[in-house]
């Protein structure tokens, strides 16, 4: 425990440094890391890779997928699943043949086994350095989305060859209903859970037990999930996605605190899972020599699966992402006669009735189905960081098969994985702001969108306010005189804080005050809640304003409960 202690307090230090000098945490946590576990007498700091991913992997999931919009993801589901899903299976078995090609002794399913592992790029890497860089918001969704989804397909895939290997049985054999049943009842499982939360904070009624009841929902997600089979990940980021979502009608203390809470969790989660992984270089090293390996063979081929780890994403990326460029160009060297007949048909397909044809319908119409540029795709393709994921399911194969003999070329297999999840984060985390910046990712499309949500959302507040405001002055509340609300009128009419009432006063006039300003807060929240229920206000920029309209409450409320 006091090793524990002294990691986190190492890390959140390394962490200020980095940041006070303009680096990236992460890559300085790790490095530092690194050095420090070669200084003699440091103790080795192990923890179960149940422990990981039972305490460490739910809540920065759940952060993540709190602060997510579910319209994004629902807007960017293609890629997002392309990634998630069909990129693990794909970079699993192409990694699994390199090591079974290199590696005499690696069985096909001992190699799909490191497939497995290598194959998941991490949420926690990631969401993290994403953020450091400033990443487009588009890519940045797409990112974060498929660190949410991916490990549902790498984790059913590493039950298979694990239980092939062993001996044992996996929950399903079939790898196709592994998955099926993962990805069905794990989101199950989050959304009766989110659900549930939302149905107790209504009830609760107070700020502090929201709040402590909103910590213990992503461990209890992903222990209600496993404990039947299903994909604890995957009801970890369905429940975030339905308590984020309704966040907007919990109180404004609920909010705020949850906001800061979440915040101080993900920088004190990150800065562990990156000093810890660079912590187990040593002992890596170590394990590998007491299980007699060749340590030139291992490094070697650990190097190959990084290069193929390296190289596979870019590749798969250009090859599902980049057929509308290469039809494109494609399209523009056909000979004339073809490219009339095209328009053609193009013009006969107009002719057809409007009711006959069919389109996108319901929530399909919401999908972005533009295709990614290619400075979004190469970024894309180069930011696959593997982490915790990669490093527990690494230190989760059994010491043993089921018929009791050692699990075979067990330290291997971690060996890669700490290579694979270093490698990724050092290499490609150091090359990414180069990259973005040659790229010139930014948009002005984004900006000029985000400024028009935006401005909707001000217009919104704004419409709602008036109302209020005139209805009061029309029917003023009971036993409020006349003086009273022309003084009220004329304070709002001036809209300058220092001729307004002082809410903390005892007077009528800052309690008339003081109503009427809260009912205008809750009047604009609805109003802006309603329109993006309606679609006509972004989630994103509803969650922006919402923000506002809270810091201004808790001011005003701080103000009134200073005369007690």
């Amino acid at each position: 425990m006091e090793t524990l202690v002294l990691v986190l307090v190492g890390a959140i230090l390394v962490t200020a440094i980095a940041d006070r000098r303009g680096l990236q945490p992460a890559l300085v946590i790790m490095v530092f890391g690194l050095a420090v576990s070669f200084i003699p007498g440091v103790p080795h700091v192990e923890l179960d890779s149940e422990i990981l991913l039972t305490v460490v992997l739910p809540p920065l999931l759940y952060s993540a997928a709190l602060d997510f919009s579910v319209p994004n993801f629902i807007r960017n589901i293609r890629p997002i699943l392309g990634l998630g899903v069909a990129m693990v299976v794909i970079t699993a078995f192409v990694v699994g043949w390199v090591a079974s090609f290199f590696i005499a002794e690696f069985t096909f399913a001992l190699a799909l086994l490191v497939g497995a592992v290598a194959a998941p790029p991490d949420a926690v890497t990631a969401v993290a350095i994403g953020r450091k860089l400033g990443l487009p918001k588009r890519v940045m969704a797409i990112l974060t989305g498929e660190s949410l989804v991916n490990d549902a397909a790498a984790l059913s895939l590493f039950a298979i060859a694990v239980s092939a290997i062993a001996g044992t049985h996996a929950f399903i054999g079939n790898p196709v209903l592994l998955f099926g049943y993962n990805a069905i009842l794990g989101p199950v499982v989050g959304a009766v859970l989110g659900y549930a939360t939302l149905w107790i904070r209504r009830h609760l009624r107070s700020p502090g037990l929201e709040t402590v009841q909103g910590f213990v929902v992503p461990f209890a997600a992903y222990l209600a999930a496993e404990n039947i089979h299903a994909s604890g990940v995957l009801a970890v980021v369905i429940a975030g996605f339905v308590v984020g979502s309704g966040s907007v009608h919990a109180s404004y203390q609920t909010r705020l605190q949850e906001r800061y809470v979440w915040n101080s969790v993900d920088v004190l989660l990150e800065a562990f899972v990156f000093a810890y992984i660079g912590l187990q270089m040593r002992w890596v090293v170590e394990d590998l020599r007491e299980a007699r390996e060749s340590l030139l063979g291992i490094a070697v081929t650990s190097t190959l699966v990084l290069l193929v780890v390296l190289l596979i994403r870019p590749v798969c990326v250009f090859l599902m992402y980049g057929r509308g460029a290469l039809f494109r160009s494609v399209v523009r060297r056909v000979p004339r006669s073809v490219a009339e007949r095209s328009s053609r048909a193009r013009v006969a397909a107009r002719a057809i009735p409007r009711r006959t044809r069919r389109g996108p319908t319901g929530w399909r119409r919401r999908i972005d189905r533009r295709p990614l540029s290619w400075q979004e795709s190469l970024v894309v393709s180069w930011t696959g960081m593997r982490g915790v994921v990669t490093l527990a399911a690494a230190s989760g194969i059994p010491e043993l098969t089921g018929s009791g003999e050692p699990f075979p070329e067990r330290s291997a297999v971690q060996a890669i994985a700490f290579v694979v999840a270093v490698g990724t984060v050092l290499i490609q985390g150091s090359t990414l702001p180069w990259l973005i910046s040659r790229m010139h990712l930014g948009s002005e499309d984004d900006e000029v969108t985000a400024a028009a949500e935006a401005a909707k959302a001000e217009k919104i507040v704004e419409t709602a306010a008036n109302l209020v405001i005139r209805d009061f002055f029309d029917d003023p509340p009971l036993g409020l005189s006349s003086t009273t609300v022309e003084y009220v009128r004329g304070a709002v009419a001036r809209q300058t804080s220092e001729e307004r009432p002082d809410p903390a006063a005892r007077t009528a006039r800052a309690e008339a005050f003081a109503r009427l300003y809260r009912d205008v807060l809750a009047t604009q929240r609805r109003s802006l809640i309603d329109n993006r229920d309606n679609g006509d206000l972004g989630d994103e920029a509803t969650r922006a304003m919402l923000e506002r309209l809270d810091m201004q409450e808790a001011g005003v409320s701080a103000r009134l409960q200073s005369r007690l």
